[in-house]
């Protein structure tokens, strides 16, 4: 003998459950979080300064955040890559070395999983 199927959408709606008086509804919702980042080396110390210096004039708002007058290289560094893309920055000689990516997912009432993907290359001698 066959019973006869009859597709989900055809069965009547369930009415919705409301939650126990007694205990507050489970939170399922996952936060997550993505975090990149970039690996640059100066190749042309003297190019990043002469760009940095021009970038300094015309983002004077960014330059104050790193409160070096006058910029530093390692200052003059952070303000290009915070101002222009791989393509830009390459030209200005900074050299992209890596390529990092961490990502952490986790409900309020768990640990978080942690994943970090990279492309830089990994040595045995060299700090995490």
């Amino acid at each position: 003998m066959t019973i006869p199927l009859t597709h989900p959408s055809l069965l009547p709606a369930l009415p919705a459950q409301q939650p126990s008086p007694d205990r507050p509804p489970l939170d399922l919702r996952v936060h997550v979080q993505r975090i990149t980042a970039d690996t640059y080396v100066v190749t042309d110390p003297r190019r990043v300064l002469a760009h940095a210096r021009t970038a300094a004039r015309t983002e004077p708002g960014t330059a104050a955040l790193l409160g070096h007058t006058p910029l530093s290289l390692s200052a003059a560094a952070a303000l290009l890559a915070a101002l222009h893309d791989d393509d830009e920055l390459e030209a200005m000689g900074l050299h992209p070395a890596g390529h990092a990516t961490c990502i952490s997912a986790a409900r309020t009432d768990e640990d978080p999983v942690l994943l970090e993907l990279s492309d830089a290359p990994t040595h045995e001698n060299s700090p995490r």
